[in-house]
């Protein structure tokens, strides 16, 4: 593989437009070809960004396509990967890994077998807000980290989704759909879970959409809208994740992180930036942390481009299959906990990714 490493995307929906306008910013990767097993839609993305439009077969065999990136559906998630793993070639994709911890598990065997690079979103810990954060965790400026609180509380994707009847449905649900993002800046910044217990409920069977062009179609509803899960971090730190659509509004910061001697405020990790705040003792004021980093901005593609320069170098990617699958791992386990009223012990584990350099750089290297 050369820099920049030539991506083929399969998945034109709308998370795309974004990967495609922010390649074009990375130095490290290059769109080629764009494929979708719906035509029109590859064909109006290729129509606005200039795009070569290839059948998906055709994009695997291509030799011209360096690394796959799979922005499909979560329920095929795997069936993409898997195929692509099968024509040899590298690919990133979209979080969650799979839509159940079976699947992954046999992607990353597969990946194996044919010493293949697999990847996956989420990469916004790797934003200026989550490196920065981590920077400072790790030079203890808030003391031993005690526990973690995290929260996504919304109403859900059917008040602005063009089609959000998946997210009702297995593979979906706010712990995979939203919780895979909390869980992965938990992981960068804590390290492992080594158990979980949790409790779920669907409050509602059925959803109505307000968002147009399905406006007004019901949504059978068959997974849980309210999940919540505690983690117990191999490190000795206690989380507490709360993810729901069933909520009108909140008060409850993203996440708090709370060390012997302080507490950091940190940002939504679904952003790449900011604030990440500081408060030492009880009559402090929130104190906002300088970023030391770039990437603030929207910057999805970076742990992709991170996968190609890491396969340069022959090192581990930041956005890697074996940290995608523990967080897929914990996400089921909540909802297995739940089911059957126990803790469940976690049998993946991995490494917290390396922190990127310091400083303010286009791509995930700085210049040499």
């Amino acid at each position: 593989m050369n820099l920049p490493a030539r991506v083929g995307l399969i998945g034109c929906g709308n998370i795309s437009g974004r990967y495609i306008e922010n390649m074009a910013k990375i130095p490290e990767i290059e769109l080629a070809a764009c494929a979708d097993l719906v035509a029109a839609a590859a064909e109006r993305q290729a129509e606005k960004y200039g795009l070569n439009v290839l059948a998906q077969d055709e994009l695997l065999s291509s030799p011209d396509i360096d690394i796959v990136l799979s922005l499909t559906p979560p329920p095929v998630h795997y069936a993409v990967c898997k195929a692509a793993l099968d024509a040899g070639k590298p690919v990133y994709t979209e979080k969650p890994l799979a839509a159940a911890f079976a699947e992954g598990k046999e992607l990353l065997a597969l990946a194996a077998a044919k010493e293949l690079r697999l990847g996956s979103a989420p990469d916004t810990f790797m934003g200026a807000g989550y490196q920065s954060a981590r920077a400072y965790l790790d030079e203890g400026i808030i003391g031993e980290p005690v526990a973690v609180n995290a929260f996504l509380v919304w109403r859900g994707h059917e008040y602005w989704h063009t089609n959000p009847a998946f997210y009702y449905k297995p593979g979906g649900g706010p712990m995979l759909d939203m919780g895979v993002y909390y869980l992965t800046v938990l992981v960068h910044l804590l390290g492992p879970v080594r158990r979980v217990t949790g409790s779920t409920r669907a409050t509602w069977a059925e959803r109505t959409i307000y968002s147009e062009p399905l406006k007004g179609q019901i949504i059978q509803v068959e997974v849980p809208t309210y999940v919540a899960g505690i983690l117990d971090f191999e490190c000795g730190a206690i989380g507490t994740l709360i993810t729901t659509f069933d909520a009108q509004a909140t008060g409850l910061p993203n996440i708090e992180l709370y060390g012997a001697t302080g507490t950091l405020n940190l940002p939504d990790p679904n952003t790449f930036a900011g604030p990440v705040q500081l408060r030492r003792t009880p009559n402090d004021s929130w104190q906002d942390l300088p970023l030391r980093f770039g990437h603030a901005g929207r910057s999805r593609g970076i742990g992709m481009a991170d996968m190609a320069v890491s396969t340069i170098e022959d090192a581990p990617h930041r956005a890697s299959a074996e940290m995608a699958l523990h967080v897929l791992e914990i996400m089921e386990a909540i909802h297995v906990a739940a089911e059957t009223g126990r803790h469940v012990e976690l049998t993946t584990r991995c490494a917290r990714p390396q922190p990127l350099a310091e400083g303010n750089y286009p791509g995930v290297r700085p210049a040499t």
